[in-house]
């Protein structure tokens, strides 16, 4: 691979850049530049010269070609809302390529049930144009309000409903994306089945950039739900959610949509941290699971379903208590106290995360050894683990004691996560589930990566990118 020139981007570079585009879309000035290399855990502190934010595929092929040619190095961005650094410039020599003015709604097919997007559009958007025409678009994020369609698939987002429907790889049919040299992938295909060679396709989403820019996407669409319950539980342990969630999909099916995770810590940082939030329990209780049942059916088979499960369940001493949403405003604001749990945590002071995710049978005994760990490490650290439990993504998140240091308490993050992202790969897991690699997590993929694997994952970076001008720096 080629070395590209690290030293600041030239003002008669810049112009030639900002050439390529209409008036007022190339973004020179700090002022409006901030945004952009700003993040949101301020983990990371980005520096660019210049931002472009094309309209169109053919200009973001025409910067692409540009850059190729002149060994210039480019930064995607969404919606900016990533947690690894995967989206942040490192140094003046980079320039931002901002997807944010792709935002069309290219077409809705009823019968093929697909949606054909720009990368550019905001997840909710998208969301609520299934919405309008009658039908689900399953993806949600707690960022869904700013995130954008190609940041979710460039990577792989997970999110709330992956226990019903998948990842993000797993709602797209097809992708359209321009290639580092500047050439354009036609792979908006609406087609179930393809099997002529390998599918690029999935090379191209969780690629965090680094081998072209996603530009579109076909996405999937799903009948609506008749009818939907949502249910707040007490119990023990995570092992008691584990018998649950058991007895939840023996029960539910496919009608189970959702299944979430949190303990009474992480409850009580968001009642006392988000206003309006409430225990929606009369007790307290050690741990909480969140469930959701859709149905294709009626709000009436949705309830009792529900409540079939929760009868059965209270029978066999798995759960403690539990509180069925009785409106729409209740269930969303019981889906606001799992939405707000990583938020709650910020006013505790200084938070060491993980998003790490292991078989579902082995999430009691992760959380046990890593805890053990934890404590041993720092005595009077809380612990907030919560999560995704049916599909085994925990959000492994450790706020400082109580009157610690918070400079000195995030100093030791790489230590902490040596300690927990060990058990993980004991039990088999992954120390990235949804959150991607980006900065954060890159030198651990390459300590950590089989040898074979990561020289093909080179390889392939190699074939795309051989200058390797495209978000340098992040995954390899």
């Amino acid at each position: 691979m080629d070395t590209i020139d690290s030293s600041p981007l030239s003002d008669t570079l810049l112009s030639e850049f900002a050439a390529l585009l209409p008036a007022g879309r190339a973004l020179t000035e700090a002022s409006d530049i901030a945004p952009f290399v700003q993040e949101e855990r301020d983990k990371f502190k980005g520096r660019t010269r210049l931002v472009l934010r094309p309209s169109t595929v053919e200009e973001v092929s025409a910067i692409l070609r540009l850059a190729s040619q002149t060994r210039t190095p480019v930064v995607p961005q969404g919606g900016n809302t990533g947690l690894v650094g995967g989206q942040v410039p490192r140094s003046d020599a980079e320039i931002v390529l901002s997807l944010s003015r792709m935002d069309r709604i290219r077409e809705i097919d009823p019968l093929g049930r697909t949606m054909t997007v720009d990368a550019g559009v905001v997840l909710k958007r998208a969301q609520e144009a299934a919405d309008d025409a009658g039908f689900l678009f399953p993806l949600s994020l707690g960022s869904e309000g700013s995130c954008q369609i190609g940041g979710n698939l460039a990577s792989n987002a997970g999110g709330t409903a992956v226990l019903a429907y998948g990842n993000t790889r797993d709602l797209c049919l097809g992708v359209e994306a321009v290639l580092p040299s500047g050439e354009i992938f036609h792979g908006l295909r609406r087609l179930k089945k393809d099997n002529r060679g390998y599918d690029l396709r999935h090379l191209l989403i969780g690629s965090e950039g680094t081998l072209g820019i996603i530009t579109g996407a076909v996405l999937k669409l799903f009948p609506k739900p008749a009818g939907r319950e949502v249910a707040y539980v007490g119990l023990a342990s995570p092992q008691q959610a584990l018998n649950l969630l058991a007895r939840a999909e023996s029960l539910a099916g496919g009608r189970l949509t959702a299944f979430e995770l949190m303990p009474r810590i992480g409850l009580e940082f968001t009642v006392r941290h988000t206003q309006g939030a409430r225990d929606p329990m009369a007790e307290p209780h050690a741990w909480y699971v969140l469930i959701e049942i859709s149905s294709p059916q009626s709000g009436e088979d949705a309830r009792a379903v529900l409540e079939s499960i929760l009868e059965v369940a209270f029978e066999a001493g798995e759960i403690e208590d539990a509180a069925i949403a009785q409106s729409l405003a209740e269930a969303a604001s019981f889906w606001r106290m799992r939405e707000e749990m990583s938020w709650a945590q910020k006013p505790e002071g200084g938070s060491i995360k993980h998003d790490v995710s292991v078989p579902v049978a082995l999430v009691p005994e992760f959380l046990d050894r890593a805890n053990a760990l934890v404590l041993e490490a720092i005595p009077g650290a809380r612990i907030v683990s919560f999560g995704h439990l049916g599909d085994g993504n925990i959000h492994y998140n450790i706020s400082q004691p109580v009157g610690a240091d918070k400079e000195a308490f995030l100093a030791r993050w790489t230590e902490i996560n040596t300690l927990v992202h060990g058990v993980v790969a004991e039990l088999g897991g992954s120390f990235s589930a949804e959150h991607g690699i980006g900065q954060l997590k890159r030198e651990e993929l390459a300590r950590t990566k089989d040898a074979v694997e990561l020289g093909l994952m080179r390889g392939i970076k190699g074939l795309f990118d051989p200058f390797g001008i495209m978000n340098p720096g992040k995954l390899l």
